[in-house]
């Protein structure tokens, strides 16, 4: 359904920049809106359609009325709900640049604008610390590579749940205290050994399924289970699974109206990026070339891909 193609280029309307693509995001939701889903979007693409909806480069046009100085600059945005970004050009209102920092690469910023200001989101829910103990299911994925880090740098004790050794050596190089292969099924008894008679505090899932089920059995009373995907097995009932003495919270869209100000979603991708560029979360990212998308979209759905899959053109 993919499919590379030349198209007129774009031209930005009054209060929008044009910005030549250096590094485009790719998301599972982007799979899942190819497959004719709508997801959180206020109503599905018209096709035909460009996929993609987060994007990094330079301003090389302004419509009327922009602010003269973006021009040349290097910017990062989400674009909302308009996708435009697997493209060497794309348009946005100019209220959604933000300069990326010095030190941060285009594929980086691209990493942190959608994926680490979700990854900042679900943080919102859990208060990490020291004597925390943080499951971290998928821990080699664009999300998950942010949490590990996160927690890690909170001081809390670090479970890495990953498929596979090239996984578990990328969760431990992000500072997990333990990364287990979680294809073999022991897993669950290496975690407890290594606990050592500790309970896990809290479950970041966004994976569901039985992953899900044996990661919240490790927590103990008064723990967490922060559920904000379900890639493996949806949740049923409206609930995943419910564990006698554990929170659980099942985080929509909505979590990332939890940060405040006039504009709770530029205030995530602000302290994303500033997070990024003073060292404490860096994104991991697999790198295809534009033409290729098709073949990233097959990569991500089929687990092939670690840290947040980018595009460059």
């Amino acid at each position: 359904m993919l499919t590379y193609e030349e198209v007129d280029d774009p031209t930005p309307g009054p209060g929008q920049v044009r910005i030549a693509v250096a590094a485009a995001g790719v998301h599972l939701l982007d799979a899942a809106l190819r497959e004719g889903a709508q997801g959180p979007l206020p109503e599905p693409p018209v096709l035909p359609t460009v996929s993609g909806r987060e994007v990094a480069g330079v301003v090389d046009a302004l419509g009327a009325g922009a602010d003269t100085r973006w021009l040349g600059r290097r910017v990062v945005a989400h674009l909302g709900s308009a996708p435009a970004g697997y493209a060497e050009l794309a348009v946005t209102d100019a209220a959604r640049l933000h300069d990326i920092p010095a030190g941060l690469d285009f594929a980086g910023a691209v990493a942190m604008i959608g994926t680490g200001r979700t990854a900042l989101g679900i943080l919102q829910f859990t208060d990490l610390h020291p004597d925390s103990v943080a499951v971290v299911p998928a821990a080699a994925g664009g999300i998950g590579t942010l949490l590990v880090q996160y927690a890690k740098h909170a001081g809390a004790t670090v479970i890495a749940l990953a498929g596979g050794p090239e996984k578990t050596a990328l969760a431990r190089t992000h500072g997990a205290d333990l990364a287990v292969d979680c294809t073999d099924p022991a897993w669950p008894e290496k975690v407890r050994a290594h606990l050592g008679g500790r309970h896990a505090t809290v479950v970041l899932d966004g994976v569901g399924g039985d992953i899900a089920r044996e990661a919240v059995a490790l927590l103990g009373p008064g723990g967490q289970h922060l559920v904000f995907g379900w890639s493996a097995e949806g949740i049923r009932d409206g609930h995943a699974y419910l564990v006698e003495g554990v929170s659980e919270q099942v985080l929509g869209p909505a979590m990332l109206g939890r940060a405040g100000g006039p504009d709770p979603l530029r205030t995530l991708e602000l302290r994303a990026l500033t997070e990024a560029a003073e060292g404490r979360l860096k994104p991991a990212v697999t790198r295809f070339p534009l033409a290729e998308a098709a073949a990233a979209h097959r990569a991500l759905e089929t687990r092939r891909t670690t840290g947040k899959v980018v595009l460059e053109p």
